[in-house]
């Protein structure tokens, strides 16, 4: 039998590998919010700048998988704007943009379609299916999910200077979200993948702005969380430090002031419009950063911009 002595010499040199501790440490981080979001639905948005990197890709498929093992259930709307830019420029269509919205003429609408509801969305389902989980693609036509109504937009006449009407095309906003689809397909152990096109109330099909469609879907579904995954670690102050909490006053405040500018003020619009719409919170992430949403959520410290009533 070893003595004492012999016992403790034995347990100090087979002690655990630190970075075994670690990882055991960042579960028992994680409990508490396993427990809150089981049940959950998470809306995630996933743009198209950060599909540009197929490791990256593997690992927003793998969180996507995790949290459908964990209890939560996930739905992805995907964007897909460089994707249609670069299918576009090798047909030999230049694309017109106004207020950051692609003007889509019958022919580039159906473009949109064949890349957004036809490549990209099945080759985020292929990813999810890599990663070990089981994902449906869709669109917002499928199932009525999404109903759409033309776009009207503005701009000043480079002459006169004098606001007119812009006619952006086959470009719509939802109006209208019917997430029966969504639900079954959850219910069933599927992860949806949307692709953000749908059917007008004029039985014409409408390409949509993917942020906006999220958030939408995000509201009809009651989420917990809506993720907007893009290029930038979130909303900065004047300094370049990462803001972390906002609430709809103090967005208000910071576009007043010129904090907030250019492409970020439709991506809080989007979230302020979610949550005032019932979704628990949203969350402006770098999908650049490996894991940004894992950090995010299971974590103390967080990793984007929380925006919250």
């Amino acid at each position: 039998m070893a003595t004492q002595d012999e016992r403790i010499f034995e347990l100090t040199n087979n002690a655990p590998d630190p970075a075994l501790l670690a990882k055991a440490e960042t579960l028992t981080e994680a409990l508490p919010y396993l427990q809150r979001y089981a049940g959950a639905t998470f809306v995630v948005k996933y743009g198209g700048h950060a599909m540009g990197d197929p490791e990256l890709a593997r690992d927003f498929a793998e969180d996507v998988v995790l949290l459908k093992a964990v209890g939560i259930n996930p739905i992805v709307v995907h964007g897909g704007g460089p994707q249609i830019g670069a299918m576009l420029k090798r047909l030999g269509v230049e694309s017109k943009f106004v207020g950051g919205l692609r003007v889509t003429d019958a022919a580039t609408a159906e473009v949109a379609e064949m890349v957004l509801a036809g490549k990209i969305n099945k080759e985020i389902v292929s990813w999810i299916a890599d990663a070990g989980g089981s994902a449906v693609g869709i669109s917002g036509k499928d199932a009525r999910l999404v109903l759409a109504e033309k776009v009207k937009r503005t701009e000043p006449d480079p002459n006169s200077g004098i606001e007119r009407h812009v006619d952006l095309g086959f470009v719509g906003d939802p109006v209208a979200v019917d997430p029966t689809i969504l639900h079954t397909l959850a219910a069933q152990g599927f992860i949806p993948v949307v692709a953000p096109v749908a059917l007008g109330k004029d039985g014409a099909t409408y390409n949509i702005n993917a942020d906006t469609m999220a958030g939408a879907i995000a509201a009809a579904c009651k989420a917990s969380r809506f993720f907007l995954l893009t290029d930038v670690a979130g909303v900065l102050d004047k300094s370049g430090a990462l803001l972390t909490d906002l609430d709809p006053a103090g967005i208000a405040a910071l576009q007043a002031d010129g904090t907030i500018s250019g492409g970020m003020i439709p991506k809080v619009e989007t979230c302020v419009n979610a949550v005032n719409a019932g979704v628990d919170a949203a969350v402006i992430l770098d999908g650049r950063v490996p894991h940004a949403m894992l950090l995010e959520i299971f974590t103390r410290r967080g990793a984007g911009t929380l925006v919250h009533a």
